[in-house]
């Protein structure tokens, strides 16, 4: 029985915390930064948890994570 493939884009968006969830990071920081206030920035700049909705998704992309 050949292996599953990890899909290449979620393993690069997505890791793994210790307790099983999946990290990502938030959007709205690439640019148009000077309208974003300073407290806005530095929010969006910590990774975030994935949501319950999409972990199932997530999940069965990478299936050895």
């Amino acid at each position: 029985m050949p292996k599953m493939k990890t899909r290449r884009c979620a393993a690069k968006r997505f890791s793994v915390t210790g307790s099983g969830k999946f990290r990502r990071r938030k959007q709205n920081l690439r640019h148009i930064l000077t309208k974003k206030s300073a407290k806005r920035k530095m929010n969006l700049g910590q990774s975030a948890i994935v949501d319950s909705t999409n972990e199932k998704a997530v999940r069965r992309m990478m299936p050895y994570a």
